[in-house]
């Protein structure tokens, strides 16, 4: 029982030493180990290292892409002096993890504030280059291609790497938005008008040109109705001839009898003629019709 106890306690031992001397890196970090606070060796592959328990330690660092959010956009200017508000995301990574650490101390947070600090100079300074209509449309990849090699050149200087940066949002402050708003809304008020009044000239135009054609159309039907009356008037004065001219006395009988039945519509109707009148002629031949007492004729 003597001798178990110190075995047992060198085993321990043992065992908390080589676990203290063995490491091992995963394929999505990078490695630096330390020796009394000196950096004495990176890691850079996955894999099972070794070091010497209680004067070496190591740290450990990401290898993937990291992202860069900024809290609150930025306000930058335009070539025309007119203030626009930025919003950005950066993708960056650690490409050499030992100048990282001698930069910011291994510090992500202290490599945020780098990397922001660049990319809003960056991008204040590429806005600056370009309008209003450019920054928000046309020019926005250009913008942040410019950027995004601008501030890699510097992120080098501290071991990483930035691989991108988007713009999410840019437009105008509040305080400008309303002017400009009213101003637009000014412009467009302008262009109605003037399409109201350009709307108004052409239907005015087109009810002219309608009037005109309405002209047109009624005087050419009503010559042609014109010439068809009197066509159909001639061809009936000539049946009319053409019949009278084969018994005289029967066209005239006809007539007579047309006109009677025009004349008397009615029992109210009333005439006051001479009763030797030759309107009465057929009335009178044969007996058949005597003459009335009185000069009335119903």
């Amino acid at each position: 029982m003597k001798f178990t106890m110190p075995i047992l306690a060198a085993v321990v031992a043992l065992l908390f030493i080589a676990s203290q001397s063995v490491y091992t890196v995963d394929q999505r970090k990078f490695a630096v180990k330390f020796q009394l606070g000196e950096v004495v060796e990176t890691k850079t592959t996955a894999g099972l290292y070794f070091k010497l328990p209680l004067v070496q330690n190591v740290k450990f660092y990401d290898k993937v892409i990291l992202t860069l959010d900024n809290t609150e956009p930025d306000r930058v200017t335009t070539s025309e002096k007119k203030p626009l508000l930025v919003d950005f995301v950066v993708l960056w990574r650690i490409i050499d993890v030992r100048q990282y650490y001698v930069s910011v101390q291994g510090d992500e947070e202290a490599a945020r504030r780098r990397l922001a600090q660049t990319v809003r100079a960056n991008l204040a300074e590429e806005f600056n280059k370009h309008d209003v209509h450019e920054a928000i449309s046309s020019a926005r990849d250009a913008i942040t291609q410019v950027t995004q090699q601008k501030a890699n050149a510097d992120a080098k200087s501290i071991g990483v790497e930035v691989i991108d940066v988007r713009l999410r949002r840019v437009e105008l402050p509040p305080d400008v938005t309303g002017p400009v708003y009213q101003r637009m809304e000014s412009e467009r008020r302008r262009v109605a008008n003037e399409l109201r009044s350009l709307g108004a000239a052409e239907s005015e135009k087109i009810r002219a040109d309608a009037d005109r054609q309405r002209q047109v159309i009624l005087a050419d039907a009503y010559r042609q109705a014109q010439t068809v009356k009197g066509e159909g008037d001639a061809k009936a004065s000539a049946i009319y001839a053409q019949a009278y001219g084969q018994n005289a006395e029967f066209y005239a009988f006809y007539r007579s009898l047309d006109a009677y039945k025009s004349t008397f519509r009615t029992k109210s109707d009333l005439m006051v003629l001479d009763p030797s009148a030759e309107f009465f002629q057929y009335f009178k031949q044969n007996g058949a019709v005597r003459a009335p007492a009185r000069s009335s004729a119903k």
